[in-house]
């Protein structure tokens, strides 16, 4: 027997969990399906940019409340362990992924939102109502689908997107400790066929998330042995490392990273976060890029089924518009810098350039970032 809801969310992320709390705000019938359970550490930088913060206040969540650190400065080191350091124009705050999400998915079940902890496993669109299957032969309908799935997913094979086709040769590891680390700092520290993100998060702790390829990685027997013949070769990393003690046994890591270009909408679905387009993290920004999609999304979405927007072609036309003007150049700049920085050669050059001319790194820095959220 099939279940209504005006919508269904697929995926309990921040973009799942901010589009639950923004239309159940309004009043909206949400089901919101994720495949894990709360909290949950993820692979994750754990920096966000203050360019969401308005909207997550809109949302009645203020992550300080929760021990979140106030971030403002930013830290750059070379290959060669040179650093270069700078502003951030916006600043921003460090919470885990652990945190965050709880939080966020405590608010939207506050909201009303019924959430399910289960896999879907197919999504069928016809005579303008989805129909969403999931693992435990579950059948649910709606008028509209949020697809917020996250990286990859069994949903993109089924929907035959283009990227699913590609193999993905990014692997990411990230780790939580305890030591010594500047409180308002979110640093970006290199090394050969990567880099390393280091900021605080609540209750002292450092994260610690670093990627690389697979071909750097595969030369090496394990985490343990690349870390210290590559990792380390930064002095930099190599003292936050040996002078801090893991708060977990082991790392999380997690592969098949994809920064393929992919369309907003696919089959009707909305997607949203990284389901609809993911920044290199090098640039430091998808955690507040999800977020923010979630906002253009639920606006429409309310306008859509308030018959403000009076057709599904006008709510997909204009989300896909919106998305395109808010990411579009950012995920271009975001896949040109990391091209660049995976060329050892033209990386040394920039980074020497940049610590000639510091004021440089801040200009790159807002091609990355928006501006504060309007509400």
């Amino acid at each position: 027997m099939n279940k209504n809801y005006e919508i269904v969310v697929i995926g309990g992320g921040l973009a799942g969990l901010c589009n639950a709390i923004h239309l159940s705000k309004f009043g909206k019938k949400v089901l919101l399906i994720e495949k894990n359970e709360y909290p949950k550490h993820k692979v994750c930088g754990e920096y966000i940019s203050n360019e969401v913060f308005p909207y997550l206040q809109f949302l009645n969540i203020n992550p300080f409340d929760y021990g979140a650190i106030k971030i403002d400065n930013f830290k750059l080191s070379t290959t060669e362990s040179k650093m270069i350091t700078a502003k951030l124009p916006l600043g921003g705050f460090g919470i885990s992924r652990y945190k965050l999400d709880f939080i966020l998915s405590e608010k939207a079940k506050e909201n009303g939102v019924v959430i399910l902890q289960e896999t879907v496993v197919d999504v069928k669109y016809k005579d303008d109502v989805f129909t969403v299957k999931t693992k435990e032969n579950k059948c649910f309908q709606s008028k509209i689908c949020i697809g917020a799935y996250g990286k990859r997913s069994l949903i993109d094979v089924k929907l035959n997107r283009d990227f699913i086709k590609k193999k993905s040769p990014y692997l990411g590891v990230k780790i939580h400790v305890k030591g010594n680390f500047q409180e308002n700092l979110v640093a970006l520290h290199n090394f050969k066929g990567g880099y390393c993100g280091v900021s605080k998060v609540e209750n002292n702790a450092i994260n610690l998330c670093y990627i690389t390829s697979f071909s750097a990685f595969k030369k090496y027997k394990n985490i343990d042995d690349f870390q210290e013949n590559v990792v380390f070769k930064n002095k930099f990393l190599k003292e936050i490392f040996k002078n801090s003690k893991p708060v977990w046994n082991k790392p999380l890591s997690i592969s098949q990273i994809s920064f393929e270009t992919k369309k907003p909408i696919e089959n009707h679905l909305i997607m949203c976060g990284d389901a609809a387009g993911m920044i290199h993290p090098l640039c430091g920004n998808g955690m507040s890029m999800a977020i923010q999609s979630a906002q253009i999304a639920s606006k429409l979405i309310l306008n859509y089924l308030d018959g403000v927007v009076l057709s599904r072609n006008e709510l997909e036309k204009e989300y896909i518009k919106q998305w395109n003007k808010e990411f579009k150049w950012r995920l271009k700049t975001g896949h040109f810098i990391a091209m660049l920085f995976r060329k050892d050669k033209i990386a040394a050059f920039l980074l020497r350039v940049l610590r000639k001319f510091p004021f440089l790194l801040s200009i790159i820095i807002k091609q990355t970032h928006g501006k504060l959220i309007k509400i």
